[in-house]
């Protein structure tokens, strides 16, 4: 794994729970090295480029490194030895398809980002198909887990909800997205773009007051965009809108979601807090 952070740790978990996978990721330094270490994976030193290059042979190379202005940190590592890897699947996000209307971002639209994420984010994926045209590019929505969901801004104090009528996002619980990625890492075969989300997209009011309700707190005012105490970057998502199908990636694999909304997603993480 390249740049192992939340997602990864999910996907060595399940790597380690099924048994004969050895996962590797790349580390900065020796304290990240160490809790990659507890967390069953094995680091390889980003400065030292003779254990990349041995790292990246036949293996399935999954790329979760933020890009910059010039592209993919990721590239610059080990772009050089992707063609002796097994597979190379790039975490990319919904937001090169850019702005839709609420209408659905099917995989064969072509990329049309509207950000600056979103460009730094197409720029990476083009990059990866210029080493390996057969890359999977997954592009995904918003991920939220166990310590980053909307009922952890609740407890830290989320006073005010931004509202913008008709507006939608796709979202993926971080154990879906692991399980959707094992689904195509055990298909080396398969190559292009695939869309990772649940099934039903929805708007961020309606999930911030299910979360507030579920764990027994005021739910949030809801302001208007102009009203709203919000940082820039919050409200750029808003300049965006648009439904995520996941049917590609079903039809392809077989994976399904565990929590096909956010419900049974917040309510999991919700109940695991109890037990």
């Amino acid at each position: 794994m390249i740049g192992p952070g939340y997602s990864a740790r999910e996907l060595a978990a399940i790597c380690k729970a099924e048994g004969g996978w050895t996962v590797l990721g790349t580390a900065r330094s020796a304290d990240k090295a160490d809790t990659l270490r507890e967390q069953g994976i094995k680091p390889v030193m980003t400065d030292d480029e003779g254990a990349i290059e041995a790292a990246s042979r036949d293996a399935h190379l999954v790329i979760s490194t933020p890009p910059g202005d010039e592209g993919c940190p990721g590239f610059e590592l080990a772009g050089a030895h992707a063609a002796s890897a097994a597979s190379v699947t790039y975490l990319s996000t919904t937001g090169v398809y850019g702005d839709l209307d609420g209408g659905w971002a099917f995989e064969w639209l072509p990329a049309n980002p509207g950000s600056n994420r979103g460009e730094r984010r197409e720029l990476a994926e083009r990059q990866w198909l210029s080493v390996r045209p057969d890359a999977r590019l997954i592009r995904l929505p918003g991920i939220y887990g166990p310590g980053r969901s909307p009922i952890d801004r609740l407890r830290s104090g989320k006073q005010e909800q931004m509202v913008k009528p008709g507006q939608v996002f796709s979202r993926i619980h971080v154990d879906d997205l692991a399980s959707g990625l094992m689904a195509l890492i055990a298909r080396p075969h398969l190559s292009g773009v695939f869309n990772l989300c649940d099934d039903e997209p929805a708007p961020p009011e309606t999930v911030m007051d299910f979360a507030a309700d579920l764990i027994g707190l005021e739910r949030p005012e809801h302001v208007t965009l102009d009203e709203a105490d919000a940082s820039a970057m919050a409200r750029s998502f808003y300049a965006e809108c648009k439904r995520v199908p996941n049917a590609k990636l079903k039809a392809a694999t077989g994976w399904r979601p565990q929590y096909p909304t956010y419900r049974e997603g917040l309510t999991a993480i919700f109940e695991a807090e109890k037990s």
